[in-house]
């Protein structure tokens, strides 16, 4: 069994904006057809407080380490870019350090999608970046990375025991 949770901030004041990139690829990925032992789940906590929801997901279902997906935004990647790396988290996430001292651990798979399109001359603070909605331009880049992000899943789901 496999086990992909998009982390985000619930409510529709939230729905568009650049923290939420792990709720967007999780509703992309229900479009697919995957196999009935991959389940998709977003957590229905604010992204600071993921830890509790991963970990009762991950108990309830006794998934492996190997088998845990978790699928977020990252300041560390530039927009139109993302990693899938197995242990390997951005250096600063307030979501991921929930999630890693809730398990334990952060050996599961970081599906890292990249948002960060901040000017160089006049960057704002992470914190409040990541709050603010997408423009129309970052939302097409997205979506590009979106699809190519859920068409490798697909394939490692299948390719990883």
């Amino acid at each position: 069994m496999k086990l992909i949770i998009g982390l985000g901030n619930p409510g529709e004041e939230y729905k568009n904006t650049r923290h939420n990139a792990g709720f967007l690829v999780v509703d992309r990925l229900r479009e697919l057809k995957l196999s009935r032992s991959v389940l998709i789940r977003k957590s229905d906590v604010f992204m600071n407080e993921s830890g509790d929801f991963v970990r009762s997901l991950y108990t309830k279902y006794n998934i492996p380490n190997i088998g845990l997906y978790v699928v977020h935004d990252d300041l560390d990647i530039k927009l139109g870019e993302y990693k899938i790396q197995f242990g390997r988290g951005p250096k600063d996430h307030n979501g991921l350090k929930s999630v890693d001292e809730a398990l334990g651990t952060d050996q599961y798979w970081h599906v890292r999608i990249g948002i960060d399109n901040r000017p160089q001359d006049a960057r704002p603070m992470g914190e409040e970046y990541v709050l603010q909605n997408f423009t129309d331009e970052e939302r097409a880049v997205l979506d590009k990375v979106i699809k190519e992000v859920c068409k490798k899943l697909a394939t490692l789901l299948v390719n990883t025991n």
